[in-house]
Parts: structure tokens; sequence; C-alpha cells
């Protein structure tokens, strides 16, 4: 751990009625201490001034918290300032004129893992409550931020220790009183786990869905209603709506929220033998966007012909809509009439895709997989899990289910490599 104490502001740039300045490091307790007098009494709020150079630069609340009872296990304060952007300049320059550095992005929340104040799950959790949209956000986040994810993960990893354990047994201890059975036993969990992790794979696109939100493309052809529906459910407007066939020729998006998910829509161009080449890049774009998107809205206008290009994207990833309902009865069977003319519809689509949005995101309580590393650790320890059943030796087996522990491990990023003779002593009782 580097010996730098750091600073930075806690609390959102700008003016404020208050501004939160942290301070972690070997020396918080020699700067505050210079800049407040004695050290106030732990984590308890005192007002004092704060004087640098034979100068008064703010009257603040103080905290202080000793390691390691504290976010980051050192030494670390906090100076509650008056918001204005020249306090904080000013009591940021005494501190780095006292010898602090400003902190890195993500320093404080770095050096909490580094002393072991948290696990790297618990620190995602953190990042994504300050980046938590919606509530569904908001309580995915805080699930990880305190522990679900990492939970699941330590009785994950006590499983495989005792699964490895036993494989060591029977390897280094055949003498001794043994079920016969032991190794037959160990692959049979093993599996057994591995389906669990596998399940906990399937589920991880819904769960990243909800972290990352939900991409809906609106496809169709030109004057099928798609930019209108666009601004409709958005409610303003967002794409430029025209007569003229081929407006849109770029892939237009509005930020919404379905069912507490965030989600992406985007307006697309109308799907036809381009004329041009700026056209056909925009159809390009459009069919990009439609491989991307975790739902399809397909639109079909009343007062137009079906259009095969849009029918040919028709499959269970899609809704269908049937635009201009003023003007007739959907041209194409099975569709939703919507009229952004009259508001025919709208309440029924906008429920529609409310329902889809939380039936793809998940909204699971249980605590899931909601980052690529987290995935590609639980889908190593499943390949490495499903080399046992052809592993020809006992000793490649176990050697197997340590590697399985290992990619585990790097979920939370901590990993006690005295547990498994631990485990092998306490649960055999061998040499007693």
């Amino acid at each position: 751990m580097s010996p730098d104490t750091v600073f930075a502001l806690a609390s959102g740039a700008g003016r404020a009625a208050v501004a939160v300045l942290r301070i972690s490091g070997t020396r918080s307790a020699a700067m505050l201490e210079a800049l407040a007098g004695r050290l106030p009494s732990p984590r308890v709020a005192t007002l004092r001034r704060l004087r640098h150079g034979g100068e008064v630069l703010d009257r603040a609340l103080v905290l202080w918290f000793p390691g390691p009872g504290s976010f980051t296990g050192e030494d670390s304060a906090e100076l509650h300032l008056h918001g204005g952007p020249a306090v904080v300049a000013a009591v940021s320059d005494a501190l780095a004129d006292l010898g602090a550095r400003p902190a890195e992005p993500g320093e404080f929340t770095r050096r909490a893992f580094l002393h072991g104040k948290l696990d790297l799950t618990a620190a995602e959790g953190i990042a994504d409550l300050v980046h938590a949209e919606t509530e569904a956000q908001r309580r995915q986040a805080l699930r990880q931020a305190e522990g679900a994810l990492a939970a699941r993960e330590t009785a994950w990893t006590a499983r495989l220790l005792r699964l490895l354990a036993r494989q060591e047994a029977f390897i280094e201890f055949e003498d001794e009183d043994l079920p016969h059975d032991l190794d037959a036993q160990v692959w049979a969990e093993a599996e057994a786990l591995r389906n669990e992790l596998e399940a906990s794979l399937a589920a991880s696109a819904r769960d990243e869905r909800l972290r990352e939100g939900l991409s809906i493309a609106i496809l169709g052809a030109p004057n099928a209603g798609k930019s209108s529906l666009l601004n409709a459910l958005a409610g303003h407007e967002a794409a430029i709506v025209s007569a003229r066939a081929g407006t849109t020729r770029d892939v237009v998006e509005v930020r919404l929220v379905l069912g507490g998910v965030p989600v992406t829509l985007a307006d697309t161009a109308g799907l036809r033998e381009a004329a041009d080449e700026i056209e056909a890049e925009g159809v390009r774009r459009a069919l990009a966007r439609a491989e991307r998107a975790a739902l399809r809205l397909l639109v079909f206008a009343a007062d137009a012909a079906p259009d095969a290009a849009t029918l040919a994207l028709r499959d269970e990833g899609t809704l269908l809509v049937g635009s201009k309902s003023d003007l007739g009865p959907p041209a194409v069977p099975g569709t939703l009439p919507v009229s952004t003319a009259t508001g025919e519809g709208l309440g029924l689509l906008r429920a529609a895709l409310e329902r889809e949005a939380v039936r793809l995101a998940g909204m699971s309580e249980m605590a899931g997989l909601t980052r690529p590393r987290h995935r590609a650790a639980i889908g190593e320890a499943v390949s490495w899990l499903g080399q046992l059943e052809t592993a020809p030796l006992p000793e490649l087996r176990a050697e197997a289910l340590r590697a399985a522990l290992r990619a585990l491990s790097r979920l939370t990023g901590r990993m006690d490599v005295e547990a498994v003779l631990d485990q092998v002593f306490g649960e055999f009782c061998i040499g007693k």
C-alpha cells in the first residue's frame, strides 16, 4: 500500500450548501491537526476553524476516523465545508501544501479493498450505486454492495473446498478408514455445483440488462410512423417527423424508464432498397441495432401494405405495432393498434413494454452476475468442473478442483490457500 495521503471532493462539484472533502492515509492525523488544531473525538462531528499560513480558510464540521475503523481501513478524516468553489479550492491547496495529493478515481474504494474492508464485488456494487438511475438498479446495486454476491461466492467456495479436501484425502490417505466411494461422491457433488453455476450464468444476461439498461429498436418501412411513435413514448419531440419518406437516416435514441428498468429506445432508418449510399448506411445501422437489441418493435402502417423487409425480422423477440390506427385497421394481423394522432393504444403499448422490460431484466431479489468479469470467472470454474468426468487420474481431478477454486476466487478477489488443509484435517480427523 502506498504511504501517500490522499484527498478528494466526495460531494458534487459546483456551488452547494456543503462540500465534503475526504482525506485518507498515514499523515491524515498530522494534516487534520495542522488545519483544525487538536484531533476531535473519533466519529464525532466537531465545529472547527480551519487555518493555514496564518489565514482562516473556513469554519467547518470536522470528523476523525482512526484506522482501521474507517471506510478505507486507514486513518481518515472528513471536512464538511461551505460549498463555494473558492472555499473548496483554498482547503484543497492547503492539503496539497501539507503533502497530500489528489486521489485518483476510485482510490478510496481501492484502498478499502486492499485493507480487507470490502471485496471486489462490493466495490463494484458501490460504483453501481453511484450510477443507479432507477429504483430497481438501486436495489440491485445495494444488494451487491452489502455482500450478497460475495455471500454466494463464499457458499460456492465452501462447497469446492469440501470437495477438494475429500479428493486430496482420497489421494494422500488411501490407507485410512475413508468411505470406499469417496471419489464418486466428489464427482457427483461437483456435477451438482457445476449445474448451479451454469444456472447463474444463464441468468446473468438478465442481471446485466438491469444494470446497463435495455436496448429497444423501432423498425419498419419508411413512413410507417416510427419517429412519431418514438416521440409519443418519449413525451417530447426527439426525432424529426415528416411526410417525406427516408427522413431518419441515423439512429435517434431516447432514454426511458419502463417498469423500473432503464431503457434506450432507438428510432432507425426505414427499411427499403436504398436510394443512395447515405440511406444505405442508415439501413445498415438499423439492421445492426436490431441485431443487438433486447427487444424490437416492428411497426406497420395501417395505410400501407405490409413490407417484406420488416416482416422478415419477426421472431419471439419482437412486438408488432400497427401504427396510424385512426386511418383503419392494422395492416398486419396480430399487431397492437396505435395512433399517435389520437393516443389510441399508447397506454396498452407502454404497459406491454413495461412487462417485457421487467421480464428481460429479471428483477430478481437474488444477487446476480452483473458484469463480464463475473461471467468470465464463473464460466472458467464451470469449465474446470466439467473436466472432472473425463480426468483419468485422481490427481488430475484434484488439480481441476483447485483450478475451479482459483477461478471462483477471482469473483471477490480473495482466497485463503490454507483453507484446503483446514478442510482435510477438520472433516476427516486424519492423524488423531
